[in-house]
């Protein structure tokens, strides 16, 4: 079925039309669920969480650009809804920061599938700024809008994210360099 088909049947709240756009769309769905979720169960829940909102919003998709892009704003969404209930993303104030600029670090040891589990550990309030800047391209200013939060708690949160990830990545190289020896 063609997709604009497939979106009018789904409107209709066609059963059959919603399976098949949840296997044609949940695969890269979850991938971006990983990205703000700390383990694969989390990512499942912000999944299904973001297919209710995608069935029950289908009629505000107006046919303009892509609807995988407007899917996938729905599951970051759902994702800072969900710790935005935990309270997790107000810890650190503007206040708090001093310079903490930390240098970019060579990854292209580490296979994607170990990055993304490291992203994973990250606490939630940096993995969701790490995820939405880095891995989504939003700017601090629109972060700060989603989160509730200040341009200056973005900044500082993504800069202390790729501290952490800078000591996980040196963690796993020493562990890997020492295996190969």
């Amino acid at each position: 079925m063609v997709l604009k088909e497939l979106i009018n049947e789904c409107r209709k709240n066609n059963r059959k039309a919603q399976k098949e756009l949840y296997n044609r769309f949940s695969s890269n769905l979850f991938a971006s669920c990983l990205k703000y979720a700390p383990d694969d169960q989390e990512a499942q829940d912000i999944l299904q969480d973001t297919f209710i909102t995608i069935f029950n919003k289908i009629d505000q998709f107006k046919d303009e650009g892509s609807f995988e892009g407007w899917c996938r704003r729905i599951a970051v969404n759902t994702a800072l809804q969900r710790y935005r209930k935990k309270k997790v993303f107000n810890l650190v104030h503007e206040d708090q920061i001093k310079d903490e600029e930390v240098q970019e670090e060579e990854t292209d040891d580490i296979d994607l599938k170990n990055l993304l589990a490291m992203v994973q550990q990250l606490p939630d309030r940096y993995r969701m700024v790490f995820s939405m800047y880095v891995l989504d391209g939003y700017s601090h200013k629109e972060i700060a809008r989603s989160m509730n939060i200040t341009e200056g708690t973005s900044k500082s949160n993504l800069a202390r994210a790729r501290k952490h990830l800078k000591e996980m990545i040196n963690t796993w190289r020493a562990h890997n360099n020492s295996n190969a020896s």
